[in-house]
């Protein structure tokens, strides 16, 4: 019998490896990869039947690069494990269409049990988040609008300029103009009403954008 294929993406390697000790007797584990772009770039490689991601990744965070995995027409069950239990973090992983929610301090059962709600057509979410979910308050619904200001260009941006890349390498990576990159940071300092550089910078890290 075929092995599901898995693939794992997370920057964390004692995270990563620990996965590997867990998935590997009863599935394929096919990758594991540390950022967001090589996760996108495995995908559409390696036609997983599950992807594990973590959200903060360098590079592109997971909810933006499983954007680009459905965009390719990728449908693998996409399971998030992340650190996160905020409740505005878990609406927009589930809006990229992922079947779970689970964090990383939940038991490794509840992982096992994640992945296999997933692949027979079910959702999961760890108790303690879909509580949140259910009773999210204004606060976090503002958190949530703010960010969907940006476009998806404009979010790669602003999550490598908050790692500490200069203007001209996020042109080098994104294969963009200087110009451009100063052009795109001008307007989503102007679509959050923001006025100096740090605070996009304190806004990305607030919105999980950078850890």
């Amino acid at each position: 019998m075929t092995k599901i294929k898995v693939l794992v993406a997370d920057d964390h390697r004692i995270v990563a490896e620990g996965l590997r000790s867990l998935l590997e007797p009863t599935f394929e584990l096919v990758a594991i990869v540390e950022n967001g772009r090589e996760l996108v770039a495995a995908a559409k490689e390696l036609k997983p039947d599950v992807i594990i991601v973590d959200i903060a990744m360098p590079l592109l965070n997971g909810i933006d690069a499983v954007s680009r995995i459905r965009s390719a027409g990728i449908q693998a069950k996409i399971i998030f494990l992340t650190m996160h239990p905020e409740a505005n973090y878990a609406r927009r992983a589930l809006a990229t269409g992922a079947s779970a929610y689970v964090l990383k301090h939940s038991a490794s059962s509840e992982l096992l049990f994640a992945i296999r709600q997933a692949l027979a057509g079910r959702y999961f979410i760890t108790p303690t988040v879909a509580a949140k979910i259910g009773h999210t308050r204004v606060p976090e619904e503002v958190s949530l609008n703010a960010l969907d200001e940006l476009t998806a260009r404009q979010r790669e941006v602003l999550q490598l300029l908050a790692e500490g890349f200069s203007a001209k390498k996020v042109a080098s990576v994104l294969s963009i103009s200087p110009r451009t990159v100063e052009y795109h940071k001008y307007r989503m300092m102007e679509a959050l009403n923001l006025h100096k550089s740090a605070e996009l910078i304190q806004f990305a890290v607030q919105h999980g954008l950078v850890v």
